[in-house]
């Protein structure tokens, strides 16, 4: 499963409790890009809407650029909604985690399924900024040791 994009900035500011796949709505330019790596997930987040009377998920703020060998496309959107595929179970039981409160869903990477191309959402807490601070001192702390033990 190639990675096509990932989120690294949702890993310093959430912690993880739990991940889901998804798949995606996509035009067929868009597919083009992505797999052509022309996406972002930096500014991406999910949302609940209603759709026809129910509920979905929807990625909102990820960034497809134009594929450049597509036709006059005068009206597209890069960063558009695009709607989330799940099971019913698993988007009632989603969406009751995230109406309970305290839990957002974020997007975390974009990958490739056979043909097909997912994203995994996880079920995320926010981090408080001392928690950052531990994890930046963490990974400083990482980086001298693996240096002094290259130097031996």
């Amino acid at each position: 499963m190639p990675v096509l994009a990932t989120n690294k900035r949702a890993s310093f500011d959430y912690q993880f409790l739990e991940t889901y796949e998804a798949g995606l709505v996509l035009l067929g330019h868009e597919v083009k890009a992505i797999k052509d790596g022309h996406v972002s997930l930096k500014e991406a987040y999910v949302s609940i809407r209603e759709k026809k009377g129910r509920s979905s998920l929807f990625l909102i703020g990820a960034h497809v650029s134009r594929y450049r060998y597509a036709g006059v496309l005068d009206n597209y959107e890069p960063t558009r909604a695009r709607q989330l595929l799940l099971r019913q179970e698993e988007l009632n039981r989603l969406i009751g985690k995230l109406n309970s409160g305290g839990l957002t869903l974020v997007p975390v990477k974009l990958y490739t399924k056979h043909s097909l191309i997912k994203v995994e959402l996880a079920l995320a807490q926010g981090k408080h900024k001392f928690d950052k601070r531990e994890a930046l001192k963490r990974r400083d702390i990482d980086r001298q040791i693996k240096t002094a033990l290259k130097q031996r």
